[in-house]
């Protein structure tokens, strides 16, 4: 249960708390050459990413997937990302930064566009869980907007307030779906965006999660 007047947050994982980012590059470039596409590198990934996935590829390649070719693409990525991501690990201080928001009488919870069957026990094997009110991983098709799932997020959250909920995450959609439910935002410049992908969404940009914990309190103000 959320502590009625306290900021709440709702953390991304993919990107924020969960470093991944050589395991999505890899995944992305493994998907690219199941089709022959050349593969790209993070930097350029970082600066066109976008959500749907879908029109991501169509920033690269020139045109969007059909149907067959986002069903390859798609299950390759996924079984890439799932063989790399034990090489991953929490961005740095995370821990720290999860038991001190707690410990101030507040709360947090995941919500990610990370399937939920694997993101569930990835979260627990980290140890982390204890710090969060719920953990929601997407459940149906990928590659779509994190809106809807916000909304059914924040409706299982008994005692939080959409109007002091600040979702930090890396990537635009995030600053999307917290708009969607009425809810601030900060972005953090070490995931999927670039700084400058991320400046023009017209919410707080951050480099680090510290940063973007200590505005947390200021923007649901």
């Amino acid at each position: 249960m959320g502590m009625r007047g306290a900021t709440h947050i709702v953390w991304d994982w993919n990107g924020t708390l969960f470093h991944d980012n050589q395991a999505i590059i890899g995944a992305t470039n493994a998907a690219f050459a199941e089709l022959g596409i050349p593969s790209i590198t993070l930097e350029r990934y970082r600066e066109l990413y976008c959500v749907p996935v879908p029109k991501f590829y169509e920033r690269l390649i020139g045109r969007l997937p059909t149907d067959d070719e986002w069903e390859v693409m798609d299950a390759v990525f996924h079984r890439y990302y799932a063989e790399q991501r034990a090489g991953c690990g929490l961005t740095d201080g995370v821990p720290g930064l999860l038991a001190e928001w707690v410990s101030g009488g507040r709360s947090q919870s995941i919500l990610s566009m990370y399937g939920h069957e694997e993101l569930v026990p990835l979260v627990r094997g980290f140890g982390i869980e204890p710090h969060f009110l719920r953990v929601d991983g997407r459940t149906g098709p990928s590659g779509g907007s994190k809106a809807e799932h916000m909304v059914r997020h924040l409706r299982a959250l008994t005692g939080v307030d959409p109007a002091r909920t600040v979702v930090i995450g890396d990537a635009a959609d995030d600053a999307i779906a917290a708009r969607h439910v009425g809810a601030k935002a900060v972005l953090y410049t070490g995931g999927s965006h670039s700084r400058a992908s991320l400046e023009g969404v017209g919410v707080p940009v951050v480099d680090t999660l510290a940063e973007a914990v200590a505005l947390a309190e200021w923007v649901a103000a």
